[in-house]
């Protein structure tokens, strides 16, 4: 009868669409901890075995330490690899470390060396030394080898699992290597073409493979697209090649030339949106953080952002101190002061967030940064105007006082200039300097507006008011 609903349930069209996301729902995550709860393994083994790998690592992701510890004690030998790779990089040490040695060697036996790098990459010597052990002596081999080259670089990212064939080759030579008894990867897209040095001299897709006759040249059918990216170049640069040049293959090569691996689109892309999000994270002063993340953690992540900021409010409150007379002869100062703050704050994020993601697409370079900030400048003179008029009449019918609105209006046009201008030069200045620049160039940025907005409304405003 609980297999019949539930099959039911699972053919629901409204049970992805409205409930959860990522295909799983309150209601699958409720009956699987109710299952858990009544320590019916059955039943948990059914809800969790038709689910996609990234499904249950994203159930384990929302329940809590201790319903996660109980799931996997009901669930003796349900955890695979697939899973253990998709989950959040600081859940995947608490779950290794309940798994029983055979459940890890299992779980780990059947994934490709990259997936294998990524899960151990990160762990303690102790339990890196359990996974490694599970494998196999040349899997072991290639893992340990990856694990030796830089973190962000292409060797640490590569798959070892490739398929190669003699330059020489035809179709038909490729086609029988292929059906034979040889080992192949799960996936692979090409086929590198090598010369006795196993040097990499191009690559054939299987679809040119399977269109061409057994008697065409793999040599004739090579893509424009092969190049080879050495071992110790970053990955990021690697994977902004792939999607530059819309590879599906990047081959990765020795000091002598040689293949060693592949780094293929879905893992360049991966990576990708894994460095989008952290530019995100970063520019709102959070880090690398996660809802897994406990509660220290947390705090001692976003703490040093939360300090710089309490020094940069200081730094506008000293700017605002100074004109102090002005405001107390004036209260409508006071009334009107947030706003020219906010709006720079708001303009200076807006160039901020573009430039920082120019910078990590490469789009913004030595070639067009100049020109990227006259933009930012111009744009932000034009969007300063458009406003100032707006607020400038504000000020005449709010307070009845046309030099009012005259001071908020140009104070407005220079902030919203000057907003335009740090949001794309700050970013640019702390990369040339080696400073991440989504992680520092929000409290600069900041800074920059709200203390020229409060200098140029309060100064013009003893200027011309007082």
């Amino acid at each position: 009868m609980l297999q019949q609903q539930q099959g039911e349930w699972m053919a629901d069209p409204e049970f992805n669409s409205e409930d959860g996301a990522f295909g799983i729902s309150d209601r699958l995550v409720s009956d699987v901890l109710d299952a858990v709860r009544a320590g019916d393994g059955e039943t948990v083994t059914f809800l969790l075995e038709a689910l996609h790998p990234a499904d249950v690592a994203h159930l384990l992701e929302q329940i809590d330490k201790r319903e996660r510890r109980d799931l996997l004690t009901v669930w003796p030998g349900g955890m695979d690899g697939d899973i253990l790779s998709e989950l959040d990089e600081r859940l995947r040490e608490e779950v290794i470390e309940q798994l029983a040695p055979t459940e890890l060697a299992e779980a780990v036996r059947e994934l490709e060396s990259d997936d294998v790098v990524d899960l151990v990459e990160y762990l303690d010597v102790q339990q890196q030394e359990a996974v490694l052990e599970a494998l196999d002596a040349s899997d072991r081999v290639v893992v340990e080898q990856a694990l030796t080259y830089p973190e962000e670089s292409a060797g640490r990212h590569m798959q070892s699992e490739l398929v190669r064939a003699p330059e020489h080759w035809t179709v038909g030579d490729a086609i029988d290597y292929l059906r034979s008894d040889v080992v192949l990867p799960d996936q692979f897209y090409h086929i590198i073409l090598v010369d006795p040095r196993l040097k990499a001299m191009g690559y054939v897709s299987l679809g040119r493979i399977l269109s061409h006759p057994r008697t065409m040249a793999l040599r004739d059918l090579t893509e424009d697209t092969f190049r080879t990216f050495h071992v110790a170049q970053d990955v990021e640069e690697v994977a902004q090649a792939i999607n530059h040049y819309h590879m599906i293959t990047a081959p990765v090569v020795d000091d002598d030339d040689r293949i060693v691996g592949v780094i293929t689109i879905d893992d360049a892309m991966a990576f990708l949106e894994e460095e989008a999000e952290e530019d995100i994270l970063r520019l709102a002063g959070v880090g690398e953080g996660s809802l897994s993340d406990k509660v220290i953690a947390t705090t001692k992540q976003r703490f040093p952002w939360l300090a710089v900021n309490l020094v940069t409010a200081i730094l506008a409150s000293i700017v605002i101190s100074m004109f102090e007379e002005t405001i107390a002869g004036l209260v409508a100062l006071a009334v009107l002061m947030p706003i020219v703050a906010s709006m720079g704050g708001n303009a200076g994020t807006q160039s901020l967030t573009v430039a920082v993601r120019a910078l990590a697409t490469r789009d913004l370079t030595t070639a067009n940064v100049w020109r990227v900030i006259k933009k930012e400048a111009l744009v932000g003179l034009i969007n300063g105007v458009i406003f100032a008029v707006a607020m400038g009449i504000v000020g005449v019918v709010w307070f009845g006082s046309p030099m009012l609105g005259l001071v908020i209006a140009v104070a407005m046009v220079i902030n919203m200039v000057v907003a335009g201008l740090a949001g794309t030069v700050i970013p640019v200045l702390l990369e040339r300097m080696g400073v991440d620049p989504a992680l520092a160039s929000g409290a600069f940025v900041t800074t920059v507006t709200d203390v020229v907005g409060f200098l140029a409304f309060l100064g013009l405003a003893a200027m011309w008011l007082l």
